[in-house]
């Protein structure tokens, strides 16, 4: 302890003391809860949320009501004036019936005056309060999520899986979704991200179950009636959307990173499978912390995988929650899912420093995004990565909204509005900043972001800053066209050779609305076998370059990094694309060469791409290959014959031998299609394999060649089938089949998502059309119109009506009246429905 100072007080600092406090007095005047409004107000503008209270601390005691689906709650909440001195409180709250709302005053609930709109609660605090003067409210609720009005089906924030029981082969849970805004559907609080608060969950819940939330489980009570209560605590501030809780009959299995617990949440029966779906987790912690330079910053990361998710996956603060997990043979055909790491990395990116608003939430997804990349390069190899970067930006540039939208929008209806090209935009644009400040540079900027604004919140000027002081480089020029304006680089790229001068032009024109962006690029020049790179700005709608070079170049390598964030129309000549397959370093200098080589297939230097693709080191190329010789109807019968003798014998290899099953797949299908019985052995032999697409396609193969065979084998897969194997025996009982194998045509097209459905409703009505038992024709009618009704929205409609339209022709021709009719009453039902 330090020792105590006296000072002698004179009367000019008595003086100038009673001033201050007259000032102070001004400047803290009373601020009610509604009153901090927008300066400026303009129409549309959504500015963050002002903080007249903060958020401290969140203590909640909860118990479900399953056959009514309701939560009921009861809630401590600590919180503080953060500037101003208040008496008022607003809190969000949705849909709920509020019991008791008081202030807790020396261990007694005194009651508050509130309004309440079903919305939000404006409360009355019995006085005045001061900064930081903390205070604690009670507050007894029921949430009644299902019952919410005006919201879609990923707003309700908690969810009943078959909570009566019903549902076969379905396992009673309850598990919530909060972002952006819809943790207030089950407890009110301010639900903005600005907000940080620790927390308190207790849980009561049947015995059977177990239970699952954020921060440390801290202590479980068995109570007389049957029911056990769950206490967890997280003891480090976060954000309301981030808390989270999963009820179910879940096996745990636990890892461990540097002492840290890393769990596995299933259902028993994915239980043998959990580190075969999550088991590389600590491998992934352990790359990122590396990376940043910042360790994983709670005290434990959980995984838990729930039924009928309807958010894909959920980033809550140390207990991520995904959708269905895969078994064993499943997993046989996944391949470079980064999924798991875009949840893992918003550990650091959203949960450890939040987006300040939804207008910054580039700051949560882009990283998360980003760090899928980063993952992928690091564990599958840079060919994966860029794959993945690839798609991603096709899907970027497909989106209607991709020359419109800015990355950072302040204008915007529903919070999740400004969402949508933070994932795949915004995972490039860091991508491509990467490339630029090199790594090193990147890196120690975001190292400095996480440790600037660590449990705290950032907006993406706090991000420019960082990397700058990180650099020593300014980058608003970059973060104002890439993160502030919309849209990106269209160029058209086009070459001149001057044989007398030795002089290699490009013409570069950026052929977008509005301004040129500025964009620094890497171009490859190869003269003779000998790569120059030249590192280059294009800063105007129209730039020329020029080299100078002994001899016309092979090849001019434009973007030679492959990073821009643009739309390319790239006027190389196909010996050009061929020199660059064969020379240039990267999966995107082969996909272009491939896409070129594609349309010019009759010719020899095409051909010779296509078949050094089947054998290209990277899967995805060896798949693009295959699609390539099934371009035309999708059948190789088509194709060039002096390219198909030439790829058969791949092929054939390639069934036997590629390591990827999806490759493997793609050629015994490509095979099929010949019908060639010197295959039948070889489909055959792949039939068992461990790959469920491999059999479906073996299987398929099989069925062409003799359907008979193909029916006597297929019974042999009806206990154990997903997928493309499914397909393929829904297709022979379909074709072969009749009403003894309709029982299991029928469940498995019920139980299937609608991806799959529209696959096989071709087979699946076809086989309607036939059957003779006429209760199974209708109840397959009946199936095909709920299907239709309930996918209406999403154009599946008239495809079923055609399907049902087929039907009632088939059973018309078989003279069955009622099935025919049945088939028109329901396509007339469909067009009833709303």
């Amino acid at each position: 302890m330090k020792p105590i100072k006296r000072y002698t007080i004179k009367p000019i600092c008595i003086l100038l003391s009673v001033c201050y406090l007259i000032l102070l007095t001004g400047l803290f005047s009373r601020v009610s809860a509604q009153d901090l409004k927008s300066a400026f107000p303009v129409k549309g503008y959504r500015e963050t949320a002002a903080k007249v209270n903060d958020l401290v601390h969140t203590k909640l005691n909860v118990r479900f009501d399953y056959k009514k689906r309701y939560l009921y709650g009861r809630e401590w909440l600590t919180l503080h004036p953060h500037f101003y001195p208040t008496d008022t409180l607003r809190l969000d709250a949705k849909g709920m019936d509020i019991h008791t709302l008081a202030i807790l005053k020396n261990g007694k609930n005194i009651p508050l005056h509130f309004s309440y709109d079903s919305l939000s609660l404006n409360i009355k605090l019995d006085k005045v309060y001061d900064p930081f003067e903390n205070y604690t409210l009670y507050i007894a609720y029921t949430a009644k999520p299902e019952e919410l009005k005006g919201r879609r089906n990923n707003e309700h924030g908690l969810y009943f899986v078959n909570p009566d029981g019903t549902e076969k082969d379905k396992p009673t849970q309850v598990w919530t979704l909060g972002e952006p805004e819809n943790n207030s559907c089950w407890f009110p609080t301010i639900d903005k991200p600005n907000q940080k608060t620790t927390q308190e969950i207790s849980m009561t819940v049947p015995g059977k179950y177990v239970t699952l939330s954020n921060g440390r489980l801290a202590s479980q009570k068995n109570n007389a009636d049957g029911t056990r209560t769950d206490t967890w605590k997280m003891e480090l501030p976060h954000s309301p959307y981030l808390f989270m809780m999963a009820v179910g009959d879940f096996k745990i299995i636990k890892d461990s990173w540097h002492g840290k617990e890393v769990s596995y949440y299933l259902e028993p029966k994915y239980a043998p499978y959990a580190k075969d779906n999550f088991g590389v987790i600590p491998e992934a912690i352990d790359f990122f912390a590396k990376t940043l330079g910042v360790d994983f910053p709670w005290n434990k990361y959980a995984e838990v995988s729930v039924r009928d998710y309807v958010g894909g996956a959920m980033e809550n603060t140390t207990a991520a929650i995904f959708g269905n997990v895969s078994t064993r043979r499943e997993l046989a055909d996944s391949y470079y899912n980064s999924g798991m790491e875009h949840e893992l990395f918003h550990q650091w990116f959203g949960d450890y420093v939040t987006c300040e608003s939804w207008s910054n939430i580039t700051l949560n997804e882009s990283f998360a995004d980003f760090g899928e990349l980063i993952w992928l390069e690091h564990k599958y190899g840079k060919d994966a990565a860029d794959a993945h970067l690839q798609n991603g930006l096709q899907n970027y540039v497909d989106r209607q909204d991709a020359r419109t939208k800015n990355l950072v929008t302040f204008y915007y209806t529903n919070p999740k509005d400004p969402f949508g090209i933070t994932y795949s935009k915004g995972g490039r644009i860091l991508n491509m900043l990467r490339n630029y400040l090199g790594d090193a540079a990147f890196y120690k900027g975001l190292h400095l972001y996480l440790a600037t604004y660590a449990f705290k919140n950032a907006e993406v000027p706090q991000l420019r800053m960082a990397l700058e002081e990180a650099s020593g480089l300014d980058l608003n020029w970059f973060f104002n066209q890439w993160y502030y304006g919309a849209g990106h680089p269209v160029l058209d790229i086009r070459y001149q050779w001057d044989e007398a001068a030795k002089t290699q032009k490009v013409f570069v024109q950026q052929t977008q609305d509005g301004t040129a962006f500025t964009l620094p690029i890497a171009v490859d020049v190869y003269v003779n076998g000998v790569k120059e790179r030249h590192k280059i700005w294009l800063r105007s709608h129209s730039d020329t370059l020029v080299f100078k070079t002994s001899s016309k170049p092979d090849l001019v390598n434009v973007d030679a990094d492959k990073m821009l964030v643009a739309e390319k129309t790239d006027h190389k000549t196909l010996a050009e694309l061929v020199y660059q397959y064969f020379h240039a370093p990267l999966y995107l200098d082969r996909y272009e060469a491939m896409n070129l080589a594609e349309k010019n297939a009759d010719g020899p230097e095409a051909q010779r791409v296509l078949i050094a693709a089947l054998k290209d080191p990277f899967s995805g190329l060896r798949r693009k290959a295959i699609w390539a010789l099934n371009q035309n109807k999708e059948d190789i019968r088509n194709m060039n014959a002096t390219l198909r003798d030439a790829a058969l014998p791949l092929l054939v290899n390639i069934t036997r031998t590629d390591p990827n099953n999806l490759v493997q797949a793609d050629a015994i299908n490509t095979l099929s299609v010949l019908k060639d019985p010197a295959y039948l052995n070889l489909f055959r032999q792949r039939l068992n394999s461990p790959s469920y697409s491999v059999s479906g396609a073996a299987l398929n193969g099989i069925i062409r060649i003799d359907p008979a065979l193909g029916l006597s084998l297929a019974k042999q897969f009806e206990n154990d089938n997903e997928g493309q194997l499914s397909q393929a025996i829904i297709s022979v009982y379909a074709d072969q089949g009749g009403d003894a194998q309709w029982p299991f045509v029928y469940q498995r097209y019920h139980e299937a998502e609608i991806q799959n459905q529209i696959h096989v409703s071709k087979a699946f009505s076809g086989m309607i059309g036939h059957l003779t038992r006429p209760e199974a024709v209708l109840q397959g009618i009946e199936e095909l119109k709920q299907v239709a009704i309930r996918y209406k929205g999403d154009g599946v409609a008239p495809f079923m009506i055609k399907m049902l339209d087929s039907i009632k022709d088939q059973r018309t021709r078989l003279n069955d009246a009622a099935g025919a009719k049945a088939s028109a009453d329901a396509i007339q039902q469909i067009n009833d429905a709303k």
